[in-house]
C-alpha cells in the first residue's frame, strides 16, 4: 500500500453521499488535518465499482464513510476492507440496526429515501427559493411570509445562515442593520419569535471585513473596516434588538450549523 502525504477520506454510497458527508466534516472540525481530501463516490450500485473505488482508498492510504442500503453492498465493502486492509465506518447501519431490534420492524434498504420527492423535499425547495430570492433585504414584504428572521451588521453571516436554515426547510429572510436606514416597519408587526438577532465581537469582524476588502482589492483603511465604525454598526443593532424583544445570539467562533441550532430549539420549544 502506498502512503500519501495528504489524508483521503471517501465517502461511499448507493445515493449521494450527504449524509455521511454531513458526518465526516463534523467529525474533522475536531482534528488538526489541513491536508485532508475528502471525495465523494456517488450513486455506486454495484460491486465492481465498490471494489474500484476501495483500491484507491487502500493505494491512497485512506479510510471509507459509506451508507449503503443494499445488505450485498454492505456486505461487499466489509469483505474488501478485510481484504485491502482499509477502516471502513458504517455511519447508518447501526441506527438502523438498533432501531430494528428496538421495534421489531425491519428497514426499506432503498437507497436515496432522504432525498425522495415528498412533502418535506418540497417543501425544502421552496425554502430554499425563497432564502435566494429575498436575501439581503432585497423584498421587506418577505418578513411578513418568512418563518424565521433574521438581523444583524454586515459580514455577520446571515446569507450562509439564512441558506442552511432553507435546507432545514424554514423560509428565511435577512434584513442588515445598517445606522443610516431605518428598520422596516414589517418588523415592528406581531412577528414574536420569529426575530433573531445576530450580534459577533468586534475585533473579530473587523478581522473578517478588512479580509473582505483584501479580497475585493480595497484599501483596508476604509471606514467598514474601521474598529469605529464596526462598534458603531454593533451598538445601533443592539438598540434594534431591544426595541424589538428578539432573541439574541452572539455567533463569534460559532460554526453555522451551532447558530442554526440554537434559533431552532428556541423556534421549536
Amino acid at each position: 500500500m502506498v502512503q500519501s502525504s495528504s489524508h483521503f477520506i471517501a465517502i461511499c454510497s448507493d445515493s449521494i453521499g450527504e449524509t455521511a458527508e454531513a458526518v465526516v466534516q463534523a467529525t474533522m472540525r475536531q482534528f488538526d488535518l489541513p491536508n485532508t481530501e475528502i471525495k465523494r463516490y456517488m450513486n455506486v450500485r454495484d460491486e465492481d465499482e465498490l471494489r474500484q473505488m476501495m483500491e484507491e482508498v487502500a493505494d491512497r492510504g485512506g479510510l471509507v464513510a459509506y451508507t449503503l442500503a443494499l445488505p450485498e453492498l454492505r456486505e461487499a465493502i466489509k469483505e474488501e476492507a478485510v481484504r485491502l486492509s482499509v477502516r471502513v465506518v458504517d455511519v447508518m447501519g447501526p441506527m438502523m440496526q438498533a432501531v430494528a431490534d428496538t421495534f421489531n420492524n425491519d428497514p426499506f434498504e432503498k437507497p436515496g429515501l432522504l432525498h425522495r420527492m415528498d412533502e418535506p423535499y418540497f417543501r425544502r425547495v421552496e425554502a430554499m427559493d425563497f432564502a435566494v430570492q429575498y436575501d439581503d433585504g432585497k423584498d421587506v414584504s418577505a418578513i411578513l411570509r418568512a418563518d424565521i428572521i433574521l438581523l444583524g451588521v454586515s459580514r455577520i453571516s446571515k446569507t450562509p445562515l439564512s441558506m442552511f436554515l432553507a435546507h432545514k426547510g424554514y423560509k428565511t429572510v435577512n434584513y442588515p442593520l445598517v445606522p443610516e436606514l431605518t428598520p422596516p416597519a414589517q418588523l415592528y408587526e406581531k412577528l414574536e419569535g420569529k426575530i433573531f438577532g445576530l450580534t459577533i465581537n468586534a475585533e473579530h469582524l473587523l478581522k473578517i471585513r478588512s479580509e473582505r476588502l483584501k479580497v475585493m482589492g480595497l484599501p483596508n483603511n476604509a471606514q467598514y473596516a474601521s474598529m469605529e465604525r464596526i462598534q458603531e454598526e454593533l451598538a445601533y443593532a443592539n438598540r434594534i434588538f431591544g426595541e424589538l424583544g428578539c432573541p439574541v445570539i452572539d455567533v463569534t467562533d460559532k460554526a453555522i450549523e451551532e447558530t442554526a441550532g440554537l434559533i431552532l430549539n428556541d423556534l421549536l420549544r
